[in-house]
């Protein structure tokens, strides 16, 4: 088994893009975060990296499956098309100030992990995603938290 060095939590609503729709592409490249500090926390991923891909704004939300950093330090190009919601106007071609990462396809859990169930196994200290007020949408897994997530998808 390869050992990877970081695990990461990404959040999209189902409606807006699923884990089903990575299935169905392959592939995509995961734009349009505009929080610096989920920002920060992609530039630190590293191609290997898994990805747990947590459904939210739904009922009940929840981890719906794996994916995995196939590319990092992607220019996010929706910040330069002023017909998306994620245009940024003070960003340019020249110093861009939102970058993304490409992401493949590794699974869809055969039950959704429900955020009722993290919070029953977890703290807030262990699962940043647990922590009051938390809104980010790319947050970092520890290694120990991750193989217990992993041991209870099935």
């Amino acid at each position: 088994m390869v050992c990877l060095s970081n695990y990461w939590l990404m959040k999209s609503e189902p409606d807006v893009y699923s884990i089903t729709n990575l299935e169905k592409q392959g592939k995509t490249v995961w734009d349009g975060v505009r929080n610096y500090q989920a920002r920060n926390f992609m530039r630190q991923m590293q191609p290997g990296d898994l990805v747990f891909f947590y459904h939210s704004n739904t009922n009940p939300p929840g981890i719906a499956g794996l994916m995995r950093v196939a590319e990092t330090d992607i220019i996010d190009p929706t910040q330069f098309d002023p017909k998306s919601e994620y245009y940024d106007p003070k960003s340019t071609p020249d110093s861009p100030r939102w970058q993304t990462v490409l992401v493949e396809f590794v699974e869809t859990f055969p039950h959704l992990i429900s955020l009722s169930i993290l919070r029953e196994k977890f703290n807030s200290d262990e699962l940043i995603l647990l922590r009051k007020g938390n809104r980010l949408s790319v947050i970092p897994v520890t290694e120990d938290i991750a193989t217990q997530i992993l041991n209870m998808k099935n």
